[in-house]
């Protein structure tokens, strides 16, 4: 049995207790959160509980960790946890900065110390089927990308007052987990240009964004976010694998290349029915299914392996700062009103670490 320890019990650190608690592969071993709530959940699911992680990695000496803490103690979490050979899964984004995922990128590859990072849509049956569709071929060469996150977000959402401030807008909370994305199935960013707006609430963070993006194998994309839009046009309601909303089936993502095209997360696939037809011809639909098993499940899963040292971390310390960097380049760009480079972001957290 795998004995894997919680950093943080607010909403998405809730939700890992229950699924640990009923994984039959792993026991959560001890809860780490200073909040009456995270006393009382403890309690409730018979655990120990700590206000400090530093000492309950001591004591309790895990496995593995969850670090669902807020993101700027995700970096001196993580290198607690490494320095003590744990292995930890840290939700998105990686850390609050590009520098900061520097040092536990550093700090994992020097020690060999496995991380993953917590984007869970890699874990999805939508996207594994639609990997495997554009691994097998099925697409050839990938020429044009488009997709939407769309989806109105409640006034008293923001009654937080952290999520109307730097770092709580729509980009780190919402567009990270579609950057995420789009780098898994089309391939590493060369370059980002983007528009935000906040003229929907007012704040002094966005809730709008459309980008313009170009990956390194000449692949071109468009994505389009707000979360004051009614649609039904977003992995949440698309997939059915969100923990929080309804399911709403359909298409949220469009990838086309030079044999065919994929929309996900209905999952269909159009072709050509002869290999010399162009565009005066018809195309054939046929489904791609990606099956029943559940997101979060499967990232369990998947993490379990990792501590166990049977798997490789699908989203790495490095590959996580990455997205996270493409994530704050969308910002970067809309307010120097400029295309602004991942070499650029990634070369400037380095050397800030």
């Amino acid at each position: 049995m795998t004995r894997i320890a919680l950093l943080g019990a607010g909403l998405i650190g809730r939700e890992h207790a229950e699924l640990l608690t009923s994984h039959p592969g792993a026991t959560l071993a001890a809860i780490c959160d200073p909040s009456g709530e995270a006393v009382q959940l403890a309690a409730r699911l018979g655990v120990p509980h700590f206000a400090e992680y530093a000492p309950m990695l001591d004591a309790v000496k895990p496995d593995g960790a969850i670090i669902a803490l807020p993101n700027h103690l995700h970096a001196p979490a993580a290198l607690a946890c490494i320095e003590r050979n744990v292995v930890c899964m840290i939700e998105k984004p990686i850390a609050e900065s590009v520098a900061a995922a520097a040092r536990i990128t550093a700090a994992s590859e020097s020690a060999g110390v496995p991380v993953l990072v917590g984007h869970q849509r890699r874990h999805s049956p939508d996207i594994r089927s639609a990997k495997r569709t554009i691994e097998a071929g099925e697409l050839g060469q990938l020429v044009a990308v488009n997709g939407m996150t769309l989806f109105d977000k409640p006034d008293n959402y923001f009654d937080a007052t952290w999520r109307k401030q730097p770092g709580g807008g729509v980009l780190l909370i919402n567009l990270i987990h579609d950057i995420d994305v789009l780098r898994h199935l089309v391939g590493e960013i060369d370059s980002i240009r983007a528009f935000t707006s906040s003229a929907r609430r007012g704040f002094e963070v966005e809730d709008t964004a459309s980008i313009a993006i170009r990956f390194v194998n000449g692949v071109l994309g468009t994505f389009l976010i707000s979360d004051g839009a009614v649609s039904p046009w977003a992995w949440e309601y698309t997939s059915g694998q969100a923990l929080y909303h309804p399911t709403q089936p359909g298409p949220c993502l469009f990838l086309a290349g030079r044999k065919a095209a994929l929309s996900v997360s209905d999952m269909y696939l159009w072709r050509h029915a002869n290999e010399n037809e162009h565009w005066q011809h018809p195309l054939v639909r046929e489904h791609r299914p990606g099956g029943l098993s559940l997101t979060y499940v499967n990232q369990l899963d998947h993490f379990i392996a990792v501590i166990r040292r049977e798997a490789e971390p699908l989203i790495s310390a490095r590959d996580g700062m990455a997205t996270l960097a493409a994530t704050l380049a969308v910002d970067r760009s809309s307010r120097e009103d400029r295309t602004v480079t991942l070499t650029e972001m990634l070369a400037e957290g380095t050397n800030a670490a």
